[in-house]
């Protein structure tokens, strides 16, 4: 197989000898690879909305979104989630505990 990887890294498939060697990840788009153990999406884990149905934070126009904000509101990574949103232009669904209306006033207000 060709290695089109710099640096003499290996494919996955030719790692055959090493069971114990593990293939590098590329960074996506020139990301840096983040090396300590909270990576730039992390605190997705942590997120409570991510044990709940999520059918609540996407509520259809018109709908409540009540349910949605009081689990963001205990949620430990609520402004972790609010920049993720504003950072990524997120246009639906509720995100640190606001809805896409209550985003674009708080960029509106920032500019």
């Amino acid at each position: 197989m060709w290695n089109l990887l710099d640096g003499g890294e290996v494919f996955p498939s030719d790692v055959t000898s090493e069971p114990d060697r593990v293939a590098p990840v590329l960074p996506l788009f020139g990301q840096e690879v983040v090396e300590d153990d909270e990576t730039l999406l992390g605190w997705q884990e942590r997120a409570l909305c991510a044990q709940t149905d999520p059918e609540a934070f996407f509520p259809e126009k018109g709908g409540s979104t009540r349910e949605a904000k009081k689990v963001c509101a205990s949620c430990e990574v609520r402004s972790e989630c609010l920049d993720y949103a504003l950072e990524n232009d997120e246009r639906f669904g509720i995100w640190g505990g606001l809805s896409e209306r209550e985003r674009r006033k708080l960029k509106r207000r920032a500019v």
